[in-house]
C-alpha cells in the first residue's frame, strides 16, 4: 500500500490540475468571445448608427468593466434608438441606466431611472428590488421597506426582498 500512495498523490494532483485546466479555458473562451464582440460593437458603433439592442449590448458589457461614464452615454443613446421597441425592453435600459447611476453614486438619477423602467414595466422585480437598494443607500428606509415590500408582492419567493424586508422590520421594531 506504501508503495502505491505517491501514485494515489500525482493522479489527485493531476486530476486537480486538469480541471484547473479545463475551468481556466472556458474562461479564456468566455473573456474572448465578449472582448471580441466589444470591438465589433465598438467599431460599428463609431462608424454608423447602431439599433438600441447594440448600444443595450455594449453598454452592458461596459458596466462590466465599470466605465459607467461610457456605459451612460451608450444608454441614453439606447433610448434615442428605442422608438420601435416594446415597452418591457425599454424598462430593462432605464434599469442599466440607473445601475450605472447608482455605481457613479448619482442616486437622485437612479431613483428617476428605476421609476421610470417600473412605470414601462411595473412587475420588474429587479429594478424594483435595485430602487429600495438606492432608497436604503439614501436612508430612506421607510420608502426602501415599501418598495422591497411590493417585490414579494409580484415575486414572493425574491430573496433579497425577503432578506431586506426582515433587515429593516428589525430595525424599525429596534428603534
Amino acid at each position: 500500500m506504501n508503495e502505491n500512495l505517491p501514485v494515489v498523490y500525482i493522479s489527485i494532483l493531476l486530476g486537480i490540475l486538469s480541471i484547473v485546466a479545463v475551468l481556466l479555458l472556458r474562461q479564456i473562451i468566455k473573456t474572448r468571445k465578449v472582448e471580441n464582440r466589444f470591438s465589433t460593437l465598438q467599431k460599428k458603433l463609431t462608424k454608423e448608427r447602431g439599433t438600441a439592442e447594440e448600444y443595450y449590448e455594449l453598454a452592458s458589457i461596459y458596466l462590466d468593466k465599470k466605465l459607467y461614464v461610457q456605459a451612460v452615454q451608450l444608454l441614453q443613446r439606447a433610448l434615442k434608438a428605442s422608438d420601435d421597441i416594446e415597452a418591457e425592453n425599454k424598462a430593462l435600459i432605464y434599469n442599466a441606466l440607473g445601475f450605472a447611476h447608482f455605481s457613479q453614486e448619482q442616486y437622485d438619477i437612479a431613483i428617476r431611472n428605476y421609476k421610470e423602467a417600473i412605470k414601462l414595466y411595473p412587475e420588474y422585480a429587479i429594478a424594483l428590488n435595485n430602487l429600495g437598494n438606492v432608497y436604503e443607500k439614501k436612508q430612506l428606509t421607510a420608502q426602501a421597506l415599501e418598495v422591497y415590500k411590493e417585490v414579494l408582492t409580484i415575486d414572493a419567493k425574491n430573496s433579497v426582498a425577503k432578506r431586506r424586508v426582515e433587515s429593516l422590520e428589525k430595525r424599525f421594531v429596534t428603534s
